[in-house]
């Protein structure tokens, strides 16, 4: 089991920055691929960014490439979020996903195994 708990979400003007992080306590003497999504209302839950067990291989979605960063520190048990240039349309609610198996991060929802509760993230225009 590994639970994991979003932070750092809040209300930032278009064109601000902003860092989520996401904590993992339980099965974590093993690194995992790790994962971030976001959901906004109405909408699917949609793939943002993933990192590969050691943080040797990343991906992200291409409405966000160039402006968010996914990094780790598995020393502490942490994965981050960094996201600048918010536009109003990152608003949603973020999650943080754990993918038990296989080092590639995955892009859709059924890759991952374990999710947080989220995190709000507003952006105003």
């Amino acid at each position: 089991q590994v639970q994991l708990v979003e932070s750092g979400g809040g209300l930032v003007q278009a064109g601000g920055s902003l860092r989520l992080s996401c904590a993992a306590s339980g099965r974590t003497f093993n690194p995992y691929t790790m994962g971030w999504f976001r959901q906004a209302p109405g909408k699917e839950r949609e793939f943002v960014a993933g990192i590969s067990r050691r943080g040797s291989t990343t991906n992200y979605a291409d409405s966000v490439k160039g402006r968010f960063t996914i990094s780790r520190d598995d020393a502490r048990n942490m994965v981050y979020l960094q996201m600048n240039s918010l536009k109003p349309e990152d608003t949603a609610v973020y999650y943080c996903a754990t993918k038990i198996l296989g080092d590639v991060p995955g892009t859709t929802r059924s890759d991952y195994n374990y999710w947080g509760q989220g995190t709000q993230v507003t952006v105003s225009s």
